[in-house]
């Protein structure tokens, strides 16, 4: 494990903005299931820097989820087919890995992003990186990544369109969970403020991106809910979405995402866990509130993430083994944060 990179400073900022400035053909991606923060950054950064002589490609491992199309009417970001765009990683001159900064979290990209000569640029505010980049743009105190090109996006003196502005929007809201999450301050929302300016809509966002549930969605919610267990002391919760959940409801696990605010709706509830049950193993969402560590809770089991909130995807393991083990590792960190 490479050591820590230096926390986000102007200067970085403007060394950022001078590679972004002077690359040609740039590729961008982020992570598996991509979320409002990946993809909303991923499309202001290109909406800022197109332009003649330049050549900018999205691609990502997984199609774009129905509630963020809205964002991409132009359908410029595209799932990664290697028949397709291997040419496109092979000979560009940035790849700028967006809100991850692990490359096992680009999974069909990996292979291709390791191998280009291409230099990889890493913009993200996660903890952990590992050491594959030639550039690391990593501010672990921001609330999203879409802050971080925000920042960016001032340094180069990008006119702040409509367009712009929405995509980072969003890519903030979600990721501080509508602007109710704890680094949530008072500079964030003179940035949303910035955005509004720019013609970015409150209400439109809201609605596209938590509003438009399929039916399917909410019976795999119901499910769920009934799913929810409790340690004895009612400090932890969990639920479940099973494989069978998701066949009976015509669902997949993009559709859980935000179900981990559930288990932590809960009083009295300090740290969720949710569960999903996939074809070739399980993967594992964390949130926490007060000092509760989940990163170190999700690096037990290969993940990672911030503080509140983290996860890990565990290969070839039984839901019915894992849930007991999880579990049992999470009262660890409860019984450390009471100091006993």
């Amino acid at each position: 494990m490479m050591e820590k990179p230096p926390p986000i400073s102007s200067a970085g900022i403007a060394a950022v903005a001078a590679i972004l400035r002077s690359a040609s053909r740039l590729v961008l991606t982020t992570h598996v299931n991509p979320d409002g923060d990946g993809i909303g950054s991923e499309l202001a950064l290109a909406a800022a820097l197109r332009s003649p002589g330049k050549q900018i490609s999205i691609l990502n491992h997984n199609e774009t989820p129905p509630q963020y199309t809205w964002l991409d009417p132009d359908r410029s970001i595209v799932g990664f087919s290697p028949e397709k765009h291997a040419d496109l990683i092979r000979t560009a001159d940035l790849i700028a890995v967006i809100d991850t900064n692990q490359p096992g979290r680009l999974r069909s990209l990996e292979p291709f992003v390791l191998k280009s000569p291409a230099k990889i640029l890493i913009i993200d505010h996660h903890l952990g990186p590992d050491p594959f980049a030639n550039h690391y743009l990593i501010d672990e105190e921001a609330t999203s990544t879409g802050e971080i090109v925000y920042r960016i996006l001032t340094e180069l003196g990008t006119f702040m369109t409509t367009e712009i502005a929405t995509a980072l929007y969003t890519a903030i809201m979600t990721d501080t969970g509508s602007f109710r999450y704890p680094r949530t301050d008072r500079e964030i929302h003179r940035i949303a403020g910035e955005l509004l300016a720019a013609g970015a809509d409150p209400s439109t966002a809201f609605s596209n991106v938590y509003e438009q549930w399929t039916p399917g969605r909410m019976r795999l919610l119901g499910e769920m809910l009934d799913s929810m267990r409790t340690t004895p002391d009612g400090r932890i919760a969990w639920v479940i979405c099973t494989r069978e959940m998701f066949r009976t409801t015509g669902t997949s696990e993009v559709e859980t995402d935000n179900f981990t605010t559930y288990p932590m709706s809960v009083r009295g509830v300090v740290l969720g866990i949710l569960f999903n049950e996939l074809t070739d193993g399980v993967k594992i969402s964390f949130r926490s509130k007060g000092s509760i560590p989940v990163n170190l809770l999700a690096a037990e089991f290969g993940g990672g993430g911030h503080l509140n909130a983290a996860g890990a995807r565990l290969f070839n393991r039984q839901l019915v083994d894992l849930i007991p083990e999880v579990v049992t590792a999470a009262e660890k960190y409860l019984s450390a944060s009471r100091g006993t």
